[in-house]
């Protein structure tokens, strides 16, 4: 039998967990961490124990199942949204990761919205200035770190990260890459307006996929540490509550989710992109191609 493997960065722990072709879950593991909170408001973690985790929760789920790494067919990943991961020119961490439930930009989402307009932040990406979302706090960090903000190369999700170490390969997905501001949600693209107005090189922001696309596969250094075989598939994957989604079912209009964790969300799939301008509601790609969703936090 053939297996699927599925990697989950969340903000608490990384699980791994092993599907068989069958569909049927052959073991799971999972490694936790810690939140780091150095000032009131903030939330961080090292990305690197996210990379750690990982390793360590597929090297587990491997060995309960008693599966040769050859039976594993693909990777998929999925995490916590939102958080920024940065790299310099060598791919080397610059910072602990400024995460989804971190408070302290609310300067620069009044900024945005004063500056570049409720209306076209809703129609460049759909969605209007908060503080858990990724440009914000780029944002964040031009203005009161800058020394590191000149020394970014690449800016990455939190999955993304454990891909960037699993493959070598920056790239992301739509779902997640909703998140940042900086996707335009309605085409599934970079948003050139968005970056132009906040000046984001295009070169630091990674590759765009859809869900179950191929994005590179297992290095001969990560095969060594996580047991995977090298030169698997890893496919790009989804934000966590898009995955979620499609492990429930809904993908299709007319289904609606609750989901209840570490925050709490209802999710609605819609065939197309539903934007309105001062809506609470995300407008956000679906993790189905050609799919998008509205979703409540």
């Amino acid at each position: 039998m053939r297996y699927l493997l599925g990697i989950d960065t969340g903000t608490s722990a990384t699980k791994a967990v092993l599907v068989g072709e069958d569909g049927l879950v052959r073991s799971e593991a999972s490694v936790g961490y810690p939140l780091d909170q150095p000032r009131q408001g903030w939330a961080e973690q090292d990305p690197e124990r996210w990379w750690e985790a990982a390793a360590a929760a597929v090297r587990a789920a491997l060995e309960r199942a008693g599966v040769p790494a050859p039976e594993v067919a693909a990777i998929g990943l999925s995490g916590q949204m939102h958080g920024l991961v940065i790299l310099d020119e060598a791919g080397r961490i610059l910072r602990p990761a400024i995460l989804w439930c971190d408070q302290r930009t609310d300067a620069e989402c009044a900024w945005l919205t004063r500056t570049v307009g409720l209306e076209n932040l809703y129609r460049w990406t759909g969605n209007a200035a908060l503080p858990g979302f990724t440009a914000p706090k780029l944002l964040w960090l031009r203005r009161h770190e800058p020394e590191i903000y000149r020394r970014i190369r690449t800016v990455l999700l939190p999955k993304d990260y454990v891909r960037f170490r699993l493959t070598g390969e920056t790239a992301t997905d739509f779902s997640d890459a909703s998140g940042t501001l900086l996707l335009d949600v309605a085409h599934r693209r970079w948003s050139d307006e968005m970056r132009g107005a906040l000046d984001i090189p295009l070169q630091w922001l990674p590759r765009l996929h859809e869900s179950p696309q191929v994005t590179g596969v297992v290095s001969a250094a990560a095969a060594e540490v996580t047991g995977v075989r090298a030169g698997t598939p890893v496919v790009a994957g989804a934000g966590d509550q898009a995955a979620g989604a499609v492990g429930m079912g809904a993908v299709e209009e007319g289904i609606f989710l609750a989901s209840l964790g570490t925050s709490g969300v209802v999710f609605a799939p819609t065939a197309r992109p539903v934007v309105r301008t001062g809506s609470v509601l995300h407008a956000f790609c679906h993790a189905v191609p050609g799919r998008w969703h509205l979703m409540g936090v």
